[in-house]
């Protein structure tokens, strides 16, 4: 079903814009502050949520012309390798490092292997939803 309001898909336009832009800001910030990988892989499905109402399903897979169910299994490979790495270094699994580097504009930054864990989250969720809204919206 395809809406053909153009209201409702320009205010999607932007919107869309404005959600994924606030969902890699908690994905970045999920390992110091709430927020993380599930919650931004959620706030990705709902930014592709509309974009299914507003345009139809035609016009996001031709945005996003990958099989969503290989993109949540790269997501839990990529957590359960960071969670792996850990055993490497004779450490539990799951255990997390960070360091602090310079970068040449930024400054100071610490870099943590919270992060990879939680993009691993993050794609395993987003690739999970769009699999399943994707299904759903297919039957008929």
């Amino acid at each position: 079903m395809k809406f053909s309001d153009v209201i409702l898909q320009t205010a999607t336009q932007v919107l869309t814009f404005i959600i994924l832009a606030f969902a890699i800001y908690i994905l970045l910030a999920g390992h110091n502050h709430p927020g993380g990988g599930f919650v931004a892989g959620l706030i990705t499905a709902s930014a592709f949520v509309l974009l299914y109402i507003a345009f139809g399903l035609r016009y996001v897979r031709s945005l996003l012309p990958v099989d969503f169910k290989l993109v949540a299994a790269a997501g839990v490979l990529l957590s359960v390798a960071t969670g792996a790495g850990a055993l490497l270094f004779g450490a539990p699994f799951l255990t997390q490092t960070f360091a602090t580097v310079s970068l040449p504009i930024v400054g100071d930054t610490d870099l943590a292997t919270a992060v990879v864990f939680d993009i691993g989250v993050y794609l395993t969720v987003v690739g999970t939803m769009l699999t399943i809204i994707s299904s759903i919206s297919e039957d008929r």
